[in-house]
């Protein structure tokens, strides 16, 4: 790459933000990666490169959020790449699942990615420069019963992805929400959350699912440093998309959905017009 860059990767302990962080080390870039335990900042900060540098920041602890970017801008510079990559994966029929659940999920995935945006914005600004990768899901397009609280996370971080970059685009400014399909990452293993089972009309429709995915978990198509790769590449591009899949099964599903949506459209459009006047 023909330029370093100073990226903030949120989560770099595992899955996307570890394969994202150790490929960003490899082309020659420091990146500062948030962490959970003094053990993770540990094992990131030994490095062979000396540009891996950690900090410990709990999403859900909201108050803290813009003094830790503060103090990583006062001690490292100004920061080019704000990838918002923390977050896990909720799995549970609504009507099983906590609302308790639910605000967690958003706590981390949507409030805690907000949080990080709006402590950088400042310095993106005054300087006309930036770019903000969210990593989203091919869950914030389609839909599959047993992770309603993750779909909305993410279909709630697209909206602001893609209205944020509308309201940053006369700054330079760039925003990508990447929307990632099946990966090997820990996603459906151990970063999942599952509620508990408890009504059994739903038993013949979801217990298969979520068998299914367990069964899968570690055997996805996806790599994670292949999209690692992928990222970094619209980091160097001067226009980057402002939303981007990764993996087939995203690209079959999600133009699937849309060609879907627009039949349902067509069929309906007699009733949506019936209304104005």
């Amino acid at each position: 790459m023909s330029q370093s860059r100073t990226i903030l990767i949120t989560g770099v302990s595992s899955g996307f933000g570890q394969a994202l962080a150790t490929e960003a080390l490899a082309a020659g870039h420091r990146v500062i990666g948030t962490v959970r335990s003094d053990e993770a900042a540990t094992a990131f900060e030994a490095h062979e490169s000396k540009r891996a540098h950690a900090r410990l920041l709990d999403l859900t602890d909201t108050p803290s959020i813009t003094p830790v970017v503060n103090e990583i801008s006062d001690e490292f510079g100004l920061i080019d790449v704000l990838v918002n990559n923390a977050g896990y994966g909720h799995e549970g029929i609504l009507e099983e699942s906590s609302t308790e659940e639910m605000r967690r999920q958003f706590e981390v995935n949507v409030f805690g990615a907000v949080e990080m945006i709006k402590a950088v914005l400042p310095s993106f600004r005054e300087r006309r420069a930036g770019h903000i990768i969210n990593i989203t899901s091919m869950g914030g397009y389609i839909t599959m019963p047993g992770i309603a609280y993750y779909c909305g996370s993410k279909f709630a971080l697209e909206g602001i992805s893609d209205t944020l970059s509308k309201e940053l685009a006369p700054f330079n400014i760039h925003v990508t929400a990447v929307a990632p399909g099946s990966f090997r990452t820990d996603w459906a293993g151990r970063s999942m959350r599952r509620s508990p089972r408890s009504i059994a009309d739903y038993d013949t429709l979801f217990d298969p699912v979520r068998q299914a995915r367990k069964d899968k978990s570690g055997q996805q198509l996806g790599d994670p440093v292949k999209a690692a790769q992928a990222m970094l590449e619209i980091m160097k591009s001067k226009t980057p998309p402002a939303h981007l899949l990764l993996g087939c099964d995203a690209l079959g599903l999600v133009r699937g959905q849309l060609v879907d949506r627009s039949r349902e459209i067509d069929v309906w459009e007699t009733l949506t017009v019936s209304t104005d006047g």
